[in-house]
């Protein structure tokens, strides 16, 4: 008996400690699961426009690209909005220049990225407003694409707030935003007890799994308890705490 004693009395405070979390697992987790994760991504947000590169419209050859950047690197055909462009890196810049005439495109303008964005989404909403990111970038662009600044981030008026960002150097859309993308991230920081970088390696969370554990074993030895084990027996050991506290 000294075993659900035990078991109980830790059960009982471990659970009061862990309750508060796991309501927060449990909302937190329905969440992520209700909603279907290419929606979370802003993949509903984006045309997959399947336009090929025009070989007639190309009157700017890569032999003239080179011989205009020599040291041009990673250069790539493709499409701007209806344009043929080549895109490259150039001393730890990104480039974008048309493919019919030279002309180089980048920066892009506050036009021309509200162009791209328009070209890009699938929603109704007209243009909210438009904000070029230099540096210090919010917590929504993905630590990989950082690199990448200057950005335009173009907001539209719909559902949910959606942004698009697209390149000031190279035009290619960067990310794509909404506000039940944020609300999960911060979901999955709750869920994963990371408040600050929404890892899942820390110790905060390694601790509260562990004493969760700790709690359902001995959960699992009260209902053994109640389940095999009469009546009377835990009613005697309830009645040997009794005796215990009164002459305490």
């Amino acid at each position: 008996m000294s075993v659900l004693k035990t078991s109980r009395k830790y059960h009982k405070w471990l659970m009061l400690f862990l309750g508060l979390q796991f309501v927060v697992w449990s909302v937190t987790g329905a969440y992520m699961v209700f909603f279907n994760i290419d929606y979370i991504h802003g993949d509903t947000l984006i045309i997959n426009h399947q336009n090929k590169v025009n070989p007639s419209n190309i009157n700017y050859s890569q032999q003239q690209l080179f011989a205009q950047y020599p040291n041009a690197k990673n250069v790539e055909l493709d499409l701007f909005i209806d344009r043929e462009v080549y895109r490259f890196n150039l001393n730890k810049k990104k480039y974008l220049v048309a493919a019919n005439n030279g002309k180089q495109l980048s920066p892009l303008s506050e036009s021309e990225a509200v162009k791209a964005a328009k070209h890009l989404y699938t929603g109704k909403g007209a243009v909210e407003s438009v904000e070029l990111i230099e540096d210090n970038p919010p917590f929504e662009l993905s630590r990989r694409v950082h690199s990448a600044l200057p950005a335009w981030r173009v907001n539209f008026d719909d559902l949910g707030s959606p942004a698009l960002y697209i390149s000031a150097t190279n035009g290619k859309l960067l990310a794509k935003r909404h506000n039940f993308w944020r609300l999960f991230d911060y979901m999955f920081n709750f869920h994963a007890m990371d408040y600050i970088n929404g890892a899942i390696d820390n110790w905060l969370l390694f601790w509260t799994t562990l004493f969760s554990i700790f709690a359902s074993i001995t959960g699992l030895i009260l209902m053994y308890f109640r389940v095999f084990k009469s009546d009377k027996d835990i009613l005697d050991v309830n009645e040997n705490e009794h005796t215990v506290k009164e002459t305490i």
